[in-house]
């Protein structure tokens, strides 16, 4: 994706770049989708697909129906132990978001039969409730990865229900441009890694083709018509990276454990840039941590 700096064009910026139109953030051209009309209609299709997006994304076992909040809030309540009551809180936060859900799809159902619902209705309140209770639980929340939460996402169908549609989808684009910023970090820590070693010959470019594939996804709506064509390459290009061997021959022993970390430390950000693709968000905690074991490998396996 082009790239120019801040000075030349502000933050928000919007032009042509090859032929179609993009908004500029931090150094990045992000590709331009027209917002829906703002209606509770529109919101309510937006709030179901974060919702359906950060299941996707978050650990297991935490998307409780709505019908079921108040047993998750006992449950919650009533716990002690403070490792069960962190799972027990991502419970209550998945009931509440799909309580949030529900009200807004019998709002929208009374909107099409002709009933006019305004912002202090006492259902829209107790959907903004919901919502509000569910992001400060869901700060404890894990990604699948394990390794660390997803604030951004929990914070998204709030947002949508607070703010116009057109001012969510313009918040998208920052968010955007900082997961992009991420994976050109993590694909410089690869390449700085390995893209000098003898026996990683070829890494670099499998590197640069998998991070300008994942940066291209990021921007892409699943309704997209490109979308084949750009998920089928951020895949095939991930398998390749993950695929590669370096050259072992003549390895000393000591030198065939120092491959044996490369080629972990590489499946690892593979697998780091992948999470952050899906998500479209960064990953700073997962992101430092990898950054910290690049400098680590580079000091301590400075031969192969």
């Amino acid at each position: 994706m082009q790239r120019d700096t801040e000075e030349i064009y502000p933050l928000g910026c919007k032009r042509k770049v090859a032929g179609e139109y993009r908004v500029h953030y931090y150094g990045y051209w992000i590709k331009i989708y027209e917002p829906p009309a703002d209606s509770l209609s529109a919101k309510k299709k937006l709030i179901e697909a974060l919702t359906r997006r950060l299941f996707n994304h978050v650990e297991h076992g935490i998307n409780i129906p709505g019908s079921r909040l108040t047993e998750a809030r006992a449950a919650y309540d009533a716990e002690q132990d403070p490792a069960l009551k962190r799972v027990k809180g991502g419970m209550l936060a998945g009931a509440l978001f799909n309580r949030a859900t529900d009200i807004f799809t019998r709002l929208v159902e009374l909107q099409a039969a002709g009933v006019e619902i305004d912002s202090d209705n006492g259902l829209m309140r107790e959907c903004g409730r919901c919502l509000q209770e569910a992001l400060e639980l869901g700060r404890s929340v894990r990604h699948r990865s394990g390794e660390e939460g997803i604030d951004e996402m929990w914070g998204e169908p709030f947002k949508a229900f607070s703010v116009p549609v057109e001012s969510f989808y313009e918040s998208r684009y920052i968010k955007i441009a900082l997961t992009m910023r991420d994976i050109d970090l993590i694909a410089g820590e690869l390449c700085d890694t390995f893209g000098n070693r003898p026996r990683f010959k070829g890494i670099f470019d499998l590197v640069v083709s998998f991070a300008d594939a994942a940066k291209i996804k990021t921007e892409t709506l699943r309704t997209d018509k490109s979308i084949f064509d750009v998920w089928a390459s951020f895949a095939v290009s991930a398998e390749q990276l993950l695929a590669f061997v370096p050259d072992d021959a003549d390895c000393t022993d000591a030198e065939r454990r120092d491959l044996d970390l490369g080629v972990r430390l590489i499946r690892q950000g593979t697998e780091l840039l992948s999470d952050i693709t899906r998500a479209r968000v960064p990953m700073p905690k997962s992101t430092r941590d990898f950054v910290a074991r690049c400098a680590d490998y580079r000091l301590r396996a400075p031969s192969c």
